[in-house]
């Protein structure tokens, strides 16, 4: 039975914001950096308003027509341009460090992304699924800490000096500008009540029709041979339809909010021309404030306009931060009924299932109840069924992949869920069907089975699963992957059997795990991989048969119990369900009587 898929959760916005300042906590040091230099440099570009208002004051006043006039204006202009090219270096420098901040915080997201991933129990990431957590929030949450970060803290810093310089050079009409601000105020605030969970739904709906897309895509052929395309395309097009209208949502909160800010740019340069000539001809203040002023304010623009058009980048950046992070709140996986001590250790390599009920989240059935099964050390034993019978589901629990619900599964009467990885994967590996080759090379797939393993080792584990090491371009230093050599679903799985081997468990689950190779490679695989496994514990869930025939004893599966148990001989003699596959399989009618199957028996 294929476990079936779960959500995983996603951060609550107080738990977002707690993992943020984490991540700033952990480089103070450049973030402070990235502070005091985007000061520096908000301060000194100050200057050139205030410069060109004294300027102003200064040809009002008639100072120009003095004698020393012209050099007054010569120096201010001279101040103008030095504080100019002193901004531009620090701002220069203020984005480097916010640009070294967000590479550095980026790989510790990357890295504890990876860490909590690799954390989680293999059930629960097979279920939930994560891979687009991993490619495109990741992808999105790495845009906003290299470019709209850094773009953003910058114009945040020149915006509040600005508005400060306002008020310090002339209070009343820093007082009218800021009254002019506040609808920008009012307008984003409206806009970030709405957007979080708009940008969640949007990042949603591009998360499902990725996956309807991708599955129609990877099986076009069955798709093609069912006649299932109308079918397909309704589910695309609803897919398409609920990410249009999530984007429609989005598109118009933004609609709404960019207007409104450009208006509110334009308010408040216009209130302190007017109100400053007002103020001027009643002498409260100099025509130079209000030039400063009015400069201010029009520069205001370039970093409120800044942090607008980053709010939204921001936005998408928070919600997919928040499903990024959701991985710390993933449900940990059911605790065994009985739990191993801490620092237990199995004593023997004996397997026991008793009396195991489990069922899937989400399933009304179990896919196993009450089964009870031991594994003789160094046997080979075979779990045969239909398809849904929970052959896999069994091997599942004995590699320690899911806990029972009820019973226990155990290994040298230590429970193997309650077991560590490391410790688990000394007793116990599985091995499926669907293998994953690391792009590198092939020594680099193999070692991370045994990292202390010699060239030797590596290809006599080779040698054993039937790959020749000769037959590969640049042998052990094949280079895998799109750049290299593409290894096909035979080395995949030669690969990971290798590995197997190298890894040195005392007891295997191999579920499948030559399903990808045509008949003759599987049976001399499995030739090859039996006299490499000799003396281990080997459990095979296969539907070719033969594997069965080859084993020592046979569990059959059926509706989630195992109904017979015995050696393939003695389950022919007793004509029972596996009686039945056998000779279906063997491509023999078969009534069901006993002594027919005593009598029909193969040679």
């Amino acid at each position: 039975m294929t476990p079936p898929r779960a959500a995983l959760a996603v951060a609550t916005p107080g738990a977002a914001r707690r993992a943020a300042l984490r991540l700033v906590r952990a480089d103070a040091r450049t973030a402070t950096a990235m502070v005091l230099l985007s000061a520096l440099a908000a301060a000194a570009g100050l200057a050139g308003p205030w410069l060109v208002g004294r300027a102003v004051d200064a040809v009002q006043s008639g100072e120009v027509w003095a004698g020393n006039g012209p050099e007054t204006v010569d120096r201010l202009a001279l101040g103008i341009v030095a504080c100019a090219l002193v901004q531009l270096v620090l701002a220069r420098q203020a984005r480097w460090a916010a640009h070294r901040f967000g590479e550095r915080t980026l790989s510790r997201v990357r890295e504890r992304y990876v860490e909590r991933v690799l954390a989680l129990p293999t059930g629960v990431v097979e279920r939930a699924g994560v891979g687009a957590r991993g490619t495109g929030d990741v992808a999105v949450v790495a845009a906003t800490l290299r470019d709209a970060g850094p773009d953003l803290f910058v114009a945040a810093v020149q915006a509040l000096f600005l508005l400060a310089a306002v008020v310090v050079v002339a209070p009343p009409l820093g007082a009218c500008g800021l009254v002019g601000l506040v609808g920008t105020w009012f307008a984003v605030r409206w806009y970030l009540r709405r957007a979080h969970a708009a940008y969640l739904a949007e990042g949603a709906a591009a998360s499902a029709l990725a996956e309807v897309l991708t599955a129609t895509a990877a099986g076009a052929r069955t798709v093609e041979a069912l006649r299932l395309q109308e079918r397909r395309i309704d589910a695309c097009d609803a897919a398409i339809g609920t990410g249009r209208r999530a984007r429609e949502r989005t598109l118009a909160l933004r609609s709404v909010l960019f207007p409104a800010v450009d208006i509110c740019h334009v308010l408040p340069v216009a209130a302190v021309l007017l109100v400053g000539g007002v103020l001027v001809a009643h002498g409260a203040t100099t025509l130079g404030a209000v030039a400063a002023a009015a400069l201010y304010l029009q520069q205001l623009a370039n970093p409120l306009n800044t942090i607008l058009w980053r709010v939204e980048q921001l936005q998408s950046s928070t919600a997919a931060f928040a499903r990024v992070e959701g991985l710390a709140g993933a449900p940990p996986p059911p605790a065994p009924r009985l739990a191993a001590r801490p620092g237990a250790r199995p004593v023997g390599e004996r397997v026991a299932v008793r009396g195991v009920h489990f069922g899937y989240p989400g399933h009304d059935r179990d896919a196993l109840r009450g089964v009870d099964l031991e594994l003789r050390p160094g046997e080979r034993i075979a779990l045969v069924g239909p398809s849904g019978a929970g052959k896999s589901t069994l091997g599942r629990l004995l590699a320690g992949l899911d806990a029972p619900r009820t019973g226990t599964v155990t290994v040298g009467g230590v429970p193997v869920a309650g077991l560590d990885r490391a410790e688990r994967r000394r007793h116990i590996v599985l091995v499926t069907q669907e293998h994953h080759v690391f792009l590198g090379t092939v020594r680099d797939n193999l070692l991370l089975a045994a990292p202390a393993a010699d060239d030797d080792a590596l290809r006599a584990a080779l040698d054993c699963v039937g790959c020749r090491v000769d037959e590969l371009p640049d042998g052990l230093d094949t280079r895998l992957g799109p750049d290299g050599h593409r290894p096909g679903g035979a080395l995949a799985q030669r690969l990971a059997l290798a590995r197997v081997v190298l890894a040195d468990p005392h007891t295997v689950v191999l579920d499948e795990a030559t399903a990808l190779l045509d008949p003759a490679t599987a049976r001399s695989t499995e030739r090859a991989l039996a006299a490499a496994l000799a003396g281990r514990t080997v459990v095979a869930i296969a539907h070719r048969l033969h594997t069965a025939h080859d084993a020592d004893r046979v569990a059959v599966l059926q509706d989630g119990r195992v109904t017979e148990l015995g050696a393939h001989d003695e389950l022919i003699a007793a004509g029972g369900a596996y009686a039945a596959l056998w000779y279906s399989w063997q491509g023999h009618s078969w009534q069901g009587s006993p002594g027919t199957a005593a009598r029909r028996a193969p040679g």
